[in-house]
C-alpha cells in the first residue's frame, strides 16, 4: 500500500453501500509518484493489467484484507474470480445485468481524470479521491487567495447516510491549482 501516492448516485441504496465499504476504504495521500504496495507481497510482481486495476481502477475502495487477499493469488483465472467477485460483492442489484455501484466507479474516475488533474492523473489527487469515494458535494465553498490566505475549496456532504455532515477543505498550496486536502478532524 502506498501511503504518499456530475452526477450524483442515483439510487439511494447504491449511495448507502458506497459509504458502508469506503468507511473500511484506507486513506491515502497524493504522491506525484505511485508506490507499490508495502509487504512480502506487492502489486510490483503481478502482471501490468492487474497492477492497473488494483493502483488505479480500485485504489480508493478496496479494504486492506481485500487487497492483502488479491496480492496472494497466483494466477489469472484465481485474479479474474477474485475481480468478478469484488464489483459483484458492491452491486446493489445482483439480479441484474449491470452494476450501477461499478458503473458509477469508473464514471467517478473519468469525471476526476478530467477535472482534477493537478500535473498528475485527477484519481491521484486529494479532490479526486474524495470525489470517487464520496462523489458530488451537496455544496461547495471556493474562498480566494488574499493576502497570505492561499485559496480554499471547501466540501460540503450533508447526506443522509453519513451520522454527521462531512467537510473537507482543498487548499492551493503553490497558487497555482494544486489543492491538497487539509489534515484536520471531520
Amino acid at each position: 500500500m502506498c501511503l504518499t501516492s456530475c452526477l450524483r448516485v442515483a439510487s439511494c441504496s447504491l449511495l448507502a453501500a458506497s459509504f458502508i465499504l469506503f468507511v473500511a476504504a484506507p486513506a491515502r495521500a497524493q504522491s506525484s509518484a505511485g508506490c507499490p504496495a508495502a509487504g512480502p507481497a506487492n502489486s510490483s510482481t503481478l502482471p501490468r493489467a492487474y497492477q492497473r486495476w488494483l493502483i488505479e481502477d480500485v485504489d480508493w475502495i478496496i479494504t486492506p484484507p481485500e487487497e492483502m487477499a488479491f496480492l496472494r493469488l497466483s494466477s489469472k483465472e484465481e485474479r479474474d474470480r477474485f475481480i468478478a467477485e469484488f464489483w459483484e460483492r458492491r452491486n446493489p442489484n445482483p439480479d441484474r445485468p449491470n452494476n450501477p455501484f461499478k458503473e458509477e466507479h469508473y464514471r467517478r474516475i473519468a469525471y476526476a481524470n478530467v477535472h482534477f488533474q493537478e500535473g498528475i492523473p485527477g484519481w491521484e489527487t486529494d479532490r479526486g479521491r474524495i470525489y470517487i469515494v464520496y462523489g458530488t458535494p451537496d455544496r461547495v465553498e471556493v474562498e480566494a487567495a488574499h493576502g497570505s490566505r492561499q485559496a480554499v475549496e471547501i466540501w460540503h456532504y450533508n447526506s443522509f447516510s453519513f451520522t454527521e455532515p462531512k467537510v473537507f477543505n482543498f487548499v492551493d498550496v503553490c497558487g497555482c491549482g494544486d489543492y491538497r486536502l487539509e489534515e484536520r478532524g471531520n
